[in-house]
């Protein structure tokens, strides 16, 4: 859903939302491998803007966003596609949904600011029970405001995801109704301290990603990188010069990111750690450094180190 940020908020700022809708799953099964947070922005003319099911359900969701009731500020619709429908959606399998459609004026505007941001975030919508009416709030890693009224249950199993780094949907039955968790993670951002071709390659990798890469040779570039959003900040160590790893793998061991990674023979990850321990670290201190680093796929190449490298962020991420 983070692509769609930007539109979200343009439209607001052009007076567009009144009539615009937001549809994202609720409840579905089959249709294969795919992003957990595809949803689309349907405009007053019922153009759809994003992606959900390859555009299979568009026409039917513009049709129902058109019919939405005035004063109910959800409508839920069931959409499917099976036998040959499957093949000609693009589709890698059949699979039936129950599609949210939400007034886009009934979502937070902090929620979409946050996702421009790249931030932590979660959406608790609360559905009743009849699925005329939904309330949406805003839930970040740290306490806000508006939570009073949440379920606690809800909020924090939100707040579990956004640390586990979660991006999807949940739904929680309660007796009033459903309970709409949804979590977008911070953009996941490797910090690659070191040039060449693997930094080169690493870039291209983040990209296909969807995730933030920045290259630099400093440490006191790297501290400043690492600082902006160490949440989601990984420190991918190439280089090789004292004067730059062991102040640079100090600030990002010190500073709680989620991954650090040093490139180097055994001999160098020994002086690396030698240095570390005279900077005041100790052996737990050592022991989050992933080196050598990357998953052990048996990678020979710099494209399939890269890889292997972005692999291990993804795991170190996910737990």
């Amino acid at each position: 859903m983070r692509e769609l940020s930007k539109t979200a908020q343009r439209w607001a700022a052009q007076r567009r939302t009144a009539e615009a809708v937001l549809a994202r799953p609720v409840t579905e099964r089959g249709f294969g491998p795919r992003h957990p947070g595809d949803a689309i922005l349907i405009d007053a003319d019922g153009t759809c803007h994003g992606s959900l099911y390859l555009g299979a359900f568009d026409r039917q969701l513009a049709e129902e966003a058109v019919s939405l009731a005035p004063g109910h500020t959800a409508r839920v619709c069931a959409v499917a596609v099976h036998d040959d429908a499957v093949r000609e959606a693009g589709l890698t399998r059949g699979g039936q949904a129950e599609i949210l459609l939400q007034p886009l004026p009934a979502v937070p505007p902090r929620w979409w600011e946050l996702l421009a941001a790249g931030a932590d975030a979660a959406l608790i919508t609360w559905l009743d029970e009849p699925r005329l009416h939904a309330v949406s709030t805003v839930v970040t890693p740290g306490p806000g405001p508006d939570e009073a009224d949440l379920p606690p249950q809800a909020t924090a199993r939100a707040r579990e995801l956004l640390a586990r780094h979660r991006a999807g949907r949940e739904v929680q039955a309660t007796d009033a109704g459903l309970v709409l968790i949804e979590t977008c993670p911070a953009v996941p951002r490797l910090v690659i301290v070191g040039g060449g071709e693997l930094a080169e390659l690493l870039v291209a990798q983040a990209g296909l990603l969807g995730w933030q890469a920045e290259v630099t040779a400093t440490a006191r570039d790297a501290a400043e990188l690492l600082a902006e959003r160490p949440a989601a900040a990984c420190l991918i160590m190439l280089s090789h010069e004292p004067e730059v790893d062991v102040p640079t793998l100090r600030t990002a061991l010190t500073s709680g990111i989620p991954y650090v990674g040093a490139l180097g023979s055994r001999h160098t990850q020994e002086r690396r750690a030698a240095g570390l321990v005279e900077a005041g670290l100790d052996d737990e201190h050592l022991d989050r450094i992933h080196g050598p680093i990357g998953l052990d796929i048996g990678a020979r190449t710099p494209a399939e180190t890269a890889m292997a490298i972005c692999a291990e962020v993804l795991t170190a991420l996910g737990h």
